[in-house]
């Protein structure tokens, strides 16, 4: 898909981001907002997501970016007001958070990024989710959302230094429903420099948040921020 078609796609869009005001959160925000997607940045405490949204609007203004207003506010108005909405919450709040806004997210595209990890003396990895991955959680909590898993993969130190003007990277994109996988790996699509690539049904987003552990790694051993790019698609 082409930049432009991404952009028919989804510019109309009002795109939530639960967990706003965390790393991944807020520079997915700052992104979108660069290129002129219309933000709620959300998080538990409304006033620091009002707080952050200032300053992520502020930020996107100053690099020349899109003119698509943010604005903040708690998790679930963001979830009632948007018509897309990102979960990036911290594991460890990610079924509470979700259990809440069954109702408010009904009949919507629900987009996981949440990686499911624990630390112990060899460092990060996986930690054992009884559906099967965070993204499979996040679909038996909302039966009535379309639940996609994407952006586990993304470089958070890359999204968020506007300095750069593209951030080289795939966001590979897991669900069962077409639609709502057209519409996120779309929203990718605006990103300057990504794209959104299809990588299976919804089962398969265990192995997304996987390799987000392994890049956390090559991350802490090199000081990079490194993506993943699909080859020959």
């Amino acid at each position: 898909m082409t930049s432009a078609a991404a952009d028919r796609m989804v510019d109309d869009l009002l795109v939530g981001v639960l967990g706003g005001t965390g790393p991944l959160g807020r520079g997915l925000a700052l992104r979108l907002a660069a290129a002129g997607q219309r933000v709620l940045l959300g998080d538990a405490d409304a006033e620091r997501a009002r707080a952050v949204a200032a300053e992520v609007a502020g930020l996107a203004s100053a690099a020349g970016g899109g003119e698509g207003p943010v604005q903040g506010g708690a998790d679930a108005d963001v979830a009632g007001a948007a018509d897309l909405v990102v979960v990036a919450v911290p594991f460890a709040d990610h079924a509470g958070t979700l259990r809440g806004l069954a109702e408010a997210l009904a009949g919507k595209v629900v987009v996981d990024a949440v990686v499911p990890v624990g630390t112990d003396d060899l460092g990060t990895y996986l930690v054992d989710v009884e559906e099967g991955s965070a993204a499979q959680q996040a679909a038996a909590l909302l039966p009535d959302s379309a639940v996609v898993g994407a952006f586990h993969t993304v470089p958070v130190a890359a999204l968020a230094d506007l300095a750069r003007p593209t951030v080289d990277a795939d966001v590979l994109v897991a669900g069962d429903d077409a639609a709502a996988t057209a519409t996120a790996q779309a929203l990718a699509g605006r990103l300057p420099g990504m794209r959104g690539v299809y990588a299976g049904p919804l089962r398969n987003a265990r192995h997304l948040e996987a390799m987000a552990v392994v890049l956390g790694s090559v991350d802490e051993r090199y000081g990079a921020a490194a993506g993943l790019r699909v080859t020959d698609v």
